[in-house]
């Protein structure tokens, strides 16, 4: 039996910042630095890892970013305010609030009060609405960098029978979206689905974002298919894996993402494509 082929997260994510860069420099030459800015609240290590990450993305390709570091111990009005100011900043055309927020913060409330228009990280109720109606709008990162990676392994969304295992408003639910705007039969499976390795085996393309360390077992794979592996689960003895048993998969399925170098590389990637729509948007005027 041929091995899977092996999706690179990390040579499609360079392919895209080369194009984020080209466009981000033609549009400041016009006068359009392409800004994000980015809220970290406390000091979460991981979520520290993640927005240096970002900042060091849009230093590479030429976007302009503001940082700013708040304690844990910042009032959510005071928050809010803040997000107020850069809502009617002309320089800022993306905003992130890095989450999870620490104990006390409403999420829900904090993400709303982001302009929709600069909800760069597509969670927004308006932009998971206008997901939701087929409408243009900012598509959550991860998902965004998923279909991509489902294009670069060429394989037909069309018809083709999608299964989703995670029904996280991050992940989950905007996958199943996409891949049922791109035209796949799309099911949703969760904690409590029956007869799970049942479903995913009829699964042509398979999506896994749960969390759970070898969740996916080669025998929960029909052959030929294409996996993408969005876990991402840190091992006592310090491997980096995802929610597919890897080296299993890699002898039943036509395609598969690793772990890490899968879907991990596309996420920033798409913060950073999000950004430059927001700026073009800005220019050009805004679908919404």
């Amino acid at each position: 039996m041929v091995a899977a082929r092996i999706i690179d997260g990390k040579a499609v994510a360079a392919r895209i910042r080369a194009e984020v860069k080209a466009k981000a420099a033609a549009l400041t030459e016009k006068g359009t630095r392409p800004g994000l800015a980015v809220i970290l609240v406390g000091d979460d290590p991981a979520s520290r890892i993640y927005v240096n990450g970002k900042k060091k993305a849009c230093a590479e390709l030429g976007l302009y970013s503001e940082g700013y570091d708040l304690p844990a111990t910042i009032p959510q009005a005071e928050l809010i305010a803040l997000i107020g100011r850069l809502n009617a900043d002309p320089r800022i055309h993306g905003i992130l609030v890095q989450l999870p927020l620490p104990a006390g913060f409403d999420e829900r409330a904090v993400l709303a009060a982001i302009d929709p228009r600069k909800d760069v990280d597509g969670l927004h109720p308006v932009n998971m609405g206008r997901l939701l109606a087929g409408l243009p709008g900012f598509v959550p990162c991860t998902p965004a960098g998923v279909m991509e990676l489902i294009r670069e392994a060429g394989t037909e969304i069309k018809g083709a029978e999608c299964v989703v295992v995670g029904r996280s408003e991050l992940v989950g639910k905007p996958a199943a979206l996409l891949l049922l705007a791109a035209h796949g039969t799309v099911t949703i499976c969760h904690s409590r689905t029956r007869n799970l390795a049942e479903v995913c085996r009829r699964a042509d393309i398979l999506v896994v974002a749960v969390g759970r360390p070898g969740l996916v077992t080669a025998g929960m794979i029909k052959p030929g298919a294409t996996v993408i592996d969005v876990g991402t689960n840190r091992l006592p003895d310090g491997r980096l894996v995802g929610d597919v048993d890897f080296a299993a998969a890699l002898e039943v399925a036509g395609a598969i993402t690793p772990v890490p170098g899968g879907v991990g590389p596309m996420t920033i990637t798409m913060l950073m494509w999000n950004t430059l729509q927001a700026a073009l948007w800005a220019m050009e005027g805004s679908p919404f």
